[in-house]
């Protein structure tokens, strides 16, 4: 009898705790709960600890958290006939627990499918090669459609990223083709160019190699001019001087002197190895000036002039006859002038060379 007794209060304690637990529900600060009695909808629980009628009561809990699901691979064919395969991933999330229980069956499930079709739509719109460069585009063309029909199922959907386009093989094939040839005709395209560019350039530096050898030509020629130029006029000026020079001491010299260097002379050409000896008319002269330097005839006139009063006298001031000779140094600062003007034009060469080349 006592056992029973104990048996009996034990179970009734036990009815009592699940009575008790029954009625306490505790919602995550992430969850609301939607609360029904008696299959009648009573209000939304919020988070934290809930009292509800106990046994009879019905609380099933919803997430608010951000949900990420993957929309399956289909093929879908643009609208250039292009057959491709698309997927994709979408970012939702229940802003009214109510409607997302009550209004669908399955919002997940119902969500993803709507996402297959309205992807299927978009995409059916649009050609591939759009498809490929406007991913932004869809995907923001995508979230919009998806977000206003979910909107009533309490449903938000947040963001659509697709995540593959991928052509059909021989969409593929055809697309790799047309890139080589695309890659091809820009190829041409930069040789071309830059055989036109090459072209230019070497046609460019001949022409400027040509006025370069040129300017060296006129250069070479103005410089060798100038040392000719220069050369003649100093050996004319020392011509010049050793004749002059030569006038004014054979002024001086009497006659026979003069008979003394002509028989030098006539001994000098005696001596030389030609075979034919010319002497010239005024041998005669010659021979009179001798035979009377040695006394066989008449003395020789008195002709000779042997001071400078007799050879002003004679032939006038040597001065005058000699002219201005130039000094050794006027003759220096000539010379450094010249060798200056050419220096100067030879470093214009120079710069112009350098110019070129840059």
């Amino acid at each position: 009898m006592g056992i029973g007794i104990v048996i009996l209060a034990v179970f009734l304690v036990l009815v009592i705790i699940a009575f008790a637990t029954s009625g306490v529900k505790i919602v995550q600060p992430y969850e609301q709960a939607v609360y029904m009695r008696l299959g009648k909808f009573v209000r939304i629980l919020d988070q934290g600890l809930n009292i509800v009628t106990p046994l009879i009561s019905t609380v099933i809990k919803m997430d608010l958290r951000t949900e990420v699901m993957d929309v399956p691979k289909q093929e879908v064919i643009t609208k250039d006939n292009s057959p491709v395969y698309v997927d994709a991933i979408i970012y939702i999330k229940v802003t009214d627990p109510k409607n997302a229980f009550f209004e669908v069956t399955n919002y997940r499930l119902a969500t993803v499918n709507l996402a297959q079709t309205t992807l299927r739509s978009v995409i059916g719109q649009m050609e591939l090669d759009e498809i490929l460069s406007s991913r932004e585009n869809i995907n923001i063309q995508l979230r919009d459609t998806l977000d206003e029909n979910t909107d009533k199922w309490g449903v938000r959907v947040e963001n659509v990223e697709i995540k593959e386009v991928d052509p059909a093989p021989k969409v593929k094939e055809s697309m790799e083709e047309q890139t080589s040839a695309e890659r091809k005709r820009r190829a041409a395209i930069l040789e071309a160019d830059g055989m036109k560019r090459s072209a230019i350039m070497e046609a460019e530096g001949k022409k400027k190699s040509k006025i370069l050898e040129a300017e060296g030509t006129r250069q070479s020629m103005i410089l060798e001019a100038e040392g000719k130029r220069l050369a003649t006029i100093l050996e004319a000026q020392g011509e010049a001087q050793k004749l002059r020079i030569l006038s004014v001491g054979a002024a001086s010299m009497d006659s026979k002197a003069m008979s003394i260097v002509s028989m030098d002379t006539l001994k000098t050409v005696g001596n030389g190895q030609s075979s034919k000896i010319y002497f010239p008319l005024e041998l005669t002269k010659l021979v009179d000036g001798v035979s009377e330097y040695m006394g066989s005839t008449n003395k020789v006139a008195d002709r000779e002039v042997s001071d400078t009063e007799s050879i002003r006298a004679a032939i006038g001031d040597p001065d005058d006859i000699l002219g201005p000779i130039p000094t050794q140094a006027e003759v220096k600062a000539q010379t450094e002038y010249y060798e200056k003007q050419m220096k100067e034009e030879v470093h214009e060469v120079e710069l112009l060379v350098d110019e070129t080349k840059v």
